[in-house]
C-alpha cells in the first residue's frame, strides 16, 4: 500500500539523493542563450536527457526497488512503459539482482525496447498504448507475485523524482520558473514537492503534449478523467490518466498546466539540436516547445529551468521529427503550380526556384486531376527555405510570373 503524497518530506527526499549518489551522477544545468532571448528571461536547461538510460526515470525506479524487502526482491518485478521507465526499471534490477519483466507497447521505439533488453529485462510487447500495456502488467503481478514498478503512481516513484528538483535549486538557486514535461506527473509532481517546500515562491509549470492531455481535463472535473485521445509522437508523455497519488501533488503545487502542439514539440527537437547540440525525445521537449511556442506572449520572471526529460529516441523517428521540425519552422516549403504541358515549362519552374534561392527537395509530375485540364500539367514542389519570409518571397515570385500556385491547407500534414 503506498503511503500519501503529503507524507513525503525533504528529508526521506534527501536520503533518496545520498541512495542514488551511488549510482548516477548529477545532471547538467546548461544555459541556452536562444531560447534566452526569444522568453526575455534566462533560460536553463536540465538535462536529464543526459541521465545514465538516458532520461530521469532512474531516480524513481533504482529508489523503489532497492526498498523492496529481500523476499519481495526474490519475487522479481513487473512494469509496463513505452520506453524510458522500462530502461530504468530494467538498468535497477541489473544493479540489484532483480530479474525484471516488462510489458511495451507494440509500437514502442525499437531503440527503447533494445536498450531494455541488453539491461536483462524479459520483454513483451502487447497493447497500442501504456495504459493497455499496465493491464498485463498487473495481471503479471496479480498471477505470479511479481512486485509491480508502476511508471509513476506509488511515492518511492516520486521520492526519488524528486531529487532532480534538488538537484535543480543546487545548480540554480535562484530559480524562479520552472517548467517540466508532464504524462502521469511523477517528474512533475516530486519536483513540486521538494522545491515547494524548500523554495515556495518559484512558479511552476506542467506541460502535456496537447492531443493526450488527461490533466487539465482531470483538474477541472477535480479528479483523474481519462484522456478522450491518445495521438502524440511524445511516447514518453502519452499517459491517459493521471495517478491516484500523483493528481493531488499537481493539483496542490503546480500553478499551471498548459499543452504543446505536436509542431511546437517538432520546433524544439530541431532548435535543441541545432543551437544547443543536444539529442532530446519530443517528450523530452516538451517544456523546451512549450516556451517556444509562448514566446513573447507569456511573461515569465527568471532564471527560468525548463527540464529536458529524456533523450531516448529511435533515429527513423528523429528524421521524421527533423522534417516536421524544419516544416513548422517554415525551412520547407510544399506547395503546386499547374503549367502548360509543353517543353520546357519544368526546366522554366527550376530556374524560377533557383533564382528564389530556393532548393528543390522533391519533384513529383501530376498529369491527371478533376481539375487539371487536358493540356496542363501539376508540378508539386518541396523545396528547402530559409524561413517564413524567404517562403512568401518564393511563392510572391511564382505568382508574379504567372504561375497558378497552390498550397497545402497546412504545410505540417506534408
Amino acid at each position: 500500500m503506498t503511503s500519501t503524497p503529503s507524507q513525503v518530506t525533504v528529508a526521506e527526499i534527501r536520503a533518496a539523493a545520498d541512495l542514488l549518489s551511488t549510482v548516477i551522477a548529477p545532471t547538467p544545468m546548461e544555459y541556452n542563450r536562444g531560447l534566452s532571448q526569444r522568453v526575455g528571461s534566462d533560460v536553463f536547461l536540465k538535462c536529464e536527457n543526459l541521465q545514465r538510460a538516458g532520461s530521469f526515470k532512474i531516480r524513481g525506479a533504482y529508489t523503489r526497488m532497492s526498498r523492496l524487502t529481500p523476499e519481495e526482491k526474490a519475487r522479481g518485478v513487473v512494469a509496463a512503459s513505452a520506453g524510458n521507465h522500462a530502461q530504468g526499471v530494467a538498468l535497477a534490477g541489473q544493479m540489484l539482482g532483480i530479474d525484471v519483466k516488462v510489458y511495451m507497447p507494440v509500437r514502442a521505439p525499437m531503440p527503447k525496447v533494445q536498450a531494455t533488453k541488453a539491461y536483462g529485462a524479459t520483454i513483451e510487447q502487447v497493447g497500442e498504448t501504456l495504459d493497455q500495456s499496465l493491464v498485463h502488467a498487473r495481471a503479471w503481478a496479480e498471477q505470479t507475485g511479481a512486485i509491480l514498478i508502476h511508471p509513476f503512481d506509488h511515492t518511492d516513484i516520486v521520492t526519488g523524482q524528486a531529487t532532480c528538483g534538488l538537484e535543480i535549486l543546487e545548480q540554480c538557486p535562484d530559480v524562479r520558473t520552472i517548467v517540466v514535461g508532464l504524462g502521469g506527473g511523477g517528474l512533475l509532481a516530486g519536483i513540486a514537492l521538494a522545491v515547494r517546500e524548500l523554495k515556495p515562491d518559484v512558479r511552476i509549470i506542467g506541460v502535456q503534449a496537447e492531443q493526450a492531455a488527461a490533466y487539465p481535463t482531470s483538474l477541472a472535473a477535480g479528479h483523474p478523467v481519462a484522456a478522450e485521445r491518445m495521438a502524440t509522437m511524445a511516447d514518453g508523455i502519452a499517459v491517459g490518466l493521471p495517478g491516484d497519488v500523483t493528481f493531488p501533488i499537481v493539483r496542490d503545487l503546480v500553478d499551471s498546466v498548459e499543452t504543446v502542439s505536436e509542431g511546437g514539440m517538432s520546433r524544439a527537437l530541431l532548435f535543441l539540436l541545432e543551437r544547443a547540440k543536444l539529442v532530446v525525445e519530443p517528450a523530452g521537449a516538451s517544456a523546451a516547445g512549450w516556451l517556444l511556442d509562448n514566446a513573447g506572449s507569456v511573461q515569465l520572471d527568471g532564471p527560468v529551468v525548463a527540464v529536458l526529460s529524456g533523450g531516448n529516441i529511435d533515429p527513423l523517428l528523429m528524421m521524421r521529427i527533423i522534417r516536421h521540425g524544419m516544416v513548422a519552422a517554415g525551412r520547407y516549403l510544399t506547395f503546386s503550380v499547374r503549367v502548360p504541358d509543353t517543353p520546357g515549362s519544368l526546366a522554366a519552374i527550376l530556374a524560377d526556384c533557383a533564382a528564389a534561392d530556393a532548393n528543390i527537395l522533391e519533384i513529383e509530375h501530376i498529369r491527371t486531376g478533376p481539375e487539371i485540364n487536358v493540356d496542363e500539367v501539376e508540378i508539386a514542389l518541396r523545396l528547402e527555405t530559409r524561413g517564413p519570409d524567404h517562403q512568401q518571397r518564393v511563392l510572391d515570385g511564382m505568382r508574379s510570373k504567372g504561375y497558378t500556385v497552390i498550397e497545402p491547407e497546412s504545410q505540417l500534414d506534408h
